[in-house]
């Protein structure tokens, strides 16, 4: 817990997360432990992945080589897909398919360049 009062990260030992998660900056950022996150994401300041407990009762799972970016939300029980893009500040509650770029609240499809612009670090 002093780790995570420190550098203000909320993520449970038992979330489920593939290799190559990236976290560029500290700060503010919280995952619900039932998330389900695939290999190498990028994950900004300020992003919040969670439970919703109207509609879509649970939690995200998250595809490979997805960037979420600073400020976004995640909520509910839906699937981001591979290769996806989140703008800043975007709030998600519906699935989002494979190599879409999503922006604004609630969260559009603006193109399908999705995020290799983003996502430079494929190890895994």
């Amino acid at each position: 817990w002093r780790l995570s009062d420190k550098f203000m990260i909320s993520i449970p030992y038992n979330t489920s997360i593939g290799p190559g998660l990236y976290i560029g900056h500290a700060g503010l950022i919280t995952i619900n432990w039932e998330t389900v996150i695939g290999t190498n994401c990028n994950i900004s300041q300020g992003v919040v992945i969670g439970v919703s407990n109207r509609n879509k009762i649970g939690c995200p799972i998250i595809g490979n080589n997805v960037f979420i970016g600073p400020g976004a939300k995640v909520f509910g029980r839906i699937q981001i897909g591979d290769d996806v893009a989140i703008g800043a500040n975007s709030v998600i509650t519906d699935n989002i398919p494979d190599h879409a770029v999503v922006v604004g609240v609630p969260g559009k499809v603006i193109s399908n360049k999705g995020s290799a612009e983003y996502i430079n670090r494929k190890d895994y």
